[in-house]
C-alpha cells in the first residue's frame, strides 16, 4: 500500500460526474491500461476515452481526479451462504482434534447444525447477524454478490433467509442474486428419506419461492453425504420448468461426476471441484459453465487435494473465485485475502485472480452484462486503489488498500 501521497476523492452521494486519470488492468475493461477518463451520468458510465478526448458536451460536470490510481471493476462475490443463525465455533476445535468434515457431519454437527439455528432465528434477528458480515464484504470494495439459503430445509425458514437476503441488497444498494439451496443436505424430519425431501423441494419449496420472487438460481450439494446425481438432476429439471439457471457444489470431497451433469443443464457454475476429473472438465468447457474455486474452505479444512487449475486453465475453463463464507468449513469475510490464497495455495496469476474476482465471478452470477468489467453503458460499480500495482491486492495479507468505492452509480465512500 501507498503512502498515499494523493488527496482522497470525497464521499458524496452521486458518482456522477467525470472520473479523470485512471488506470484499469488488462482485461477489466474497454479503457486503454496507460490511463483513461469515463463519465457517470444517471449512474451509468456513457463515455470512456482518453483523457484528452473528453468531449465539450461534458465540460463543467464535477469532476473526480483519479491521479493515475489503478480502478479495477466492483468486486464480486459469488458464492456466499450469508444469512444463517448462530455460529459453528465448537466445530472448529474438533477439527483441530482430528475430526473431518464427513465426521463431524455424520454426527450431527455441520450444516444441520446450522439448520436447527437458523429455524430457531427469526427473519430480524437473521438480518441483525448477517449485515455486520456483509459490511465486511462491501468495505473491500464488493458491488455485488450472491447470497444462498439452504440453512432452512423447510419452506418457512427458506423463505426468511432469501427475504432477508433481498433486504440487504436493497438496504446497502449492493446487488444480491439469491440462490435457492433446498437440497443442501437431509432434514433431521427426512431421515433415511432422501427422494421423498427432494419431491417437496422439487414440488412445494422452489414454485413456492420462485413465485413469491425470491430465486434467481438454484444450487444444490452433490457428495456421499447430501444429494445424489440421480437427485440433484431432479431439482434441475424443476429449476428448468420455472425458468431458472442451475449451479451445483460438485466434487469437493469425491468425484460423483456431477461437474458433467450441471453442464449438461447448462450451469452457470460448478463450485469447490477438488475432485474434479477430466471428464467434468471436458463438460464444463463445451457448456461455458464456470469453475469457481473457494480456497476458504480448502484451507479451513485442511484440505490435501487442490482443485485441477492447471488442467482447467488448458481447457479454457473460466476461473471463478469466492469466499464461500459459511459458519462451518468457511467462516470467511475477505474476498481479497481469497486472491491471496488462490495465488499462493492454488497457483493462480495475479492477472487471474483479479479476473476470477470480477468478470468470471460475475458470469458465475448470470451478470456479466452489469457487473465485473468496466466499459460505456454499463451501470457504475468501480473501485479506485491507492495501490502501486495491481498485485497489491493479492499480496497483503489481513490488508486493505484504501479505495474509494463507486457502487450503482453512488460513492460508497473510502475504506480505512
Amino acid at each position: 500500500m501507498t503512502a498515499d501521497s494523493n488527496p482522497p476523492i470525497p464521499a458524496c452521494a452521486s458518482a456522477d460526474g467525470v472520473w479523470r486519470r485512471l488506470r484499469v488492468p488488462a482485461g477489466l475493461g474497454a479503457v486503454a491500461p496507460g490511463g483513461s477518463s469515463w463519465v457517470v451520468e444517471g449512474g451509468r458510465i456513457v463515455w470512456i476515452g482518453a483523457d484528452a478526448e473528453l468531449p465539450a458536451a461534458y465540460a463543467g460536470r464535477p469532476e473526480f481526479d483519479g491521479a493515475g490510481r489503478w480502478a479495477t471493476p466492483g468486486l464480486v462475490d459469488c458464492h456466499t451462504h450469508l444469512v444463517y443463525g448462530g455460529s459453528r465455533v465448537q466445530e472448529f476445535a474438533l477439527r483441530l482434534a482430528g475430526a473431518d468434515y464427513e465426521q463431524i457431519a455424520r454426527a450431527g454437527g455441520g450444516i444441520v447444525a446450522t439448520v436447527a439455528a437458523t429455524r430457531a432465528a427469526d427473519e430480524q434477528s437473521l438480518y441483525a447477524q448477517a449485515a455486520p458480515r456483509l459490511r465486511a464484504l462491501l468495505a473491500e470494495g464488493v458491488c455485488a454478490l450472491e447470497i444462498k439459503s439452504g440453512y432452512g430445509l423447510e419452506l418457512a425458514t427458506e423463505r426468511r433467509q432469501l427475504r432477508v437476503a433481498r433486504r440487504l441488497g436493497a438496504d446497502f444498494g449492493v446487488a444480491v442474486r439469491c440462490t435457492f439451496l433446498g437440497a443442501h443436505a437431509l432434514p433431521p424430519e427426512y431421515a433415511g428419506r432422501a427422494d421423498a425431501y427432494i419431491d417437496a423441494v422439487c414440488a412445494s419449496m422452489l414454485p413456492a419461492l420462485a413465485a413469491e420472487g425470491l430465486v434467481d438460481a438454484v444450487d444444490a450439494f452433490c457428495e456421499r453425504i447430501a444429494f445424489t446425481p440421480a437427485q440433484v438432476e431432479r431439482v434441475f429439471i424443476a429449476a428448468a420448468r420455472l425458468g431458472l439457471p442451475v449451479k451445483l457444489h460438485a466434487e469437493q470431497r469425491s468425484d460423483q461426476g456431477g461437474a458433467a451433469l450441471a453442464a449438461r443443464h447448462r450451469a452457470l457454475s460448478c463450485d469447490h471441484l477438488e475432485y474434479l476429473g477430466a471428464d467434468g472438465i471436458a463438460a464444463m468447457r463445451a457448456a461455458g459453465t464456470v469453475a469457481v474455486l473457494l480456497p476458504g474452505a480448502y484451507y479451513a479444512l485442511r484440505d490435501a487435494r487442490p482443485p485441477p487449475v492447471q488442467a482447467l486453465r488448458d481447457a479454457g475453463v473460466a476461473l471463478a473465485l469466492a469466499t464461500d463464507h459459511n459458519p462451518g468449513s468457511a467462516p470467511v469475510l475477505s474476498l481479497l485475502l481469497m486472491m491471496n490464497m488462490a495465488c499462493t495455495l492454488f497457483g493462480l496469476s495475479v492477472d487471474e485472480a483479479l479476473a476470477g474476482v470480477t468478470r468470471h465471478a460475475a458470469r458465475a452470477l448470470g451478470l456479466q452484462h452489469s457487473q465485473g468489467f468496466i466499459d460505456a453503458g454499463r451501470p457504475a460499480n468501480f473501485v479506485v486503489w491507492d495501490i502501486d500495482a495491481p498485485a497489491e491486492l493479492a499480496y497483503w495479507i489481513g490488508g486493505r488498500p484504501r479505495c474509494t468505492i463507486v457502487r450503482q452509480g453512488r460513492i460508497a465512500g473510502a475504506a480505512p
